[in-house]
């Protein structure tokens, strides 16, 4: 019995295109424990956002899907749509990174909460409408009775992501899902949607996935992590362990390329992701590694434990030894 509120097993995501199948998701596992932040990390096109909008049941109907995605202990892969819009914004929900596309201009933030909480609660306008200023209030916006009565434009970027995740939690969801919330903030904008983010999983309870570029924002706010790479995880386990001891050559180059005391210039990891209409055979890394042999493009590396990390790669124990050396 998984302890997991999602679990994740061999998820696959294939795009039909006129070019060809996009092999977008090949074979994720991801296990989200209650109450605590798993971070995902990985370039763009490393499959992050495509996995969990298939979680979401929100891809268009050119991806095909296989695999698992158990919410609670209920399989949502295949499962009737009925249930699955039931499901979306009550037990998972989602922040997006864009929270001007996801609100509707023409209508008070205010309102847009009190549409999202009756969709799934039978609850009475009057006590909808207080339910949509205390959400306003946990998420740190100022005057939230006045600011209820606003329109999208009056608010600032920041701002409007802080309504964005209201309406997120506004059903008590179990996992909510946060896609890059702070992409186009600036810096101190930024650590205050993260704190905002942190408030939610430590007052509820809810368990959070943030999906995001930036290892900078994994270590601050992240219990465990995710590394993908074309279309896989690559390693996982411990924050802690990830920056202390990472055994993934792919992860070992994100690292180097954070800016950090000590160092002028930074080292950023060679080449390109690959292109997932012909994804190379075996790891999928190979062609910028430095520590690639011909054995690593004949097969794909299975996940092996190393302490407390996974991790897909065949020179794994070289690298930690290199790295403890």
């Amino acid at each position: 019995m998984s302890d997991s509120v999602l679990q994740i097993r061999d998820l696959r995501v294939t795009f039909n295109t006129q070019m060809g199948e996009l092999r977008a998701v090949r074979g994720v596992d991801v296990d989200v424990a209650p109450g605590k932040i798993l971070g995902v990390v990985g370039e763009s096109g490393s499959g992050k956002s495509v996995s969990f909008l298939a979680a979401m049941g929100l891809l268009p109907k050119s991806a095909s899907i296989s695999g698992s995605v158990m919410l609670d202990g209920q399989e949502l892969i295949g499962a009737k749509k009925k249930f699955v819009r039931s499901v979306r914004g009550r037990l998972l929900s989602m922040v997006f990174q864009d929270p001007l596309s996801a609100l509707n201009p023409v209508h008070r933030v205010g309102d847009q909460i009190v549409e999202m909480i009756q969709s799934h609660q039978d609850m009475s306008t009057h006590d909808a409408q207080k339910r949509a200023v205390q959400l306003l209030e946990i998420v740190g916006i100022p005057q939230p009775d006045e600011r209820a009565l606003q329109y999208p434009h009056e608010f600032s970027g920041g701002m409007r992501q802080r309504v964005v995740i209201a309406m997120a939690i506004a059903n008590d969801p179990k996992v909510l899902i946060a896609d890059e919330p702070t992409t186009a903030l600036d810096v101190t904008v930024q650590a205050q949607i993260l704190e905002v983010i942190q408030t939610v999983q430590q007052r509820f309870g809810t368990a959070v996935v943030l999906i995001t570029h930036d290892l900078g924002v994994i270590a601050r706010v992240a219990d465990s992590v995710n590394v993908m790479y074309a279309g896989r995880n690559v390693e996982s386990g411990s924050v802690q362990s990830m920056f202390d001891h990472p055994s993934h050559p792919y992860t070992r180059g994100l690292l180097s390329s954070l800016p950090h005391e000590g160092v002028e210039r930074l080292q950023p990891i060679a080449g390109f992701p690959p292109n997932m209409l012909a994804p190379p055979p075996g790891c999928g890394f190979a062609p910028r590694c430095a520590f690639a042999t011909d054995a690593c493009s004949a097969e794909l590396p299975a996940l092996r434990q190393f302490d407390d990390l996974l991790t897909s790669c065949i020179r794994a124990e070289d690298l930690r030894i290199r790295s403890n050396s």
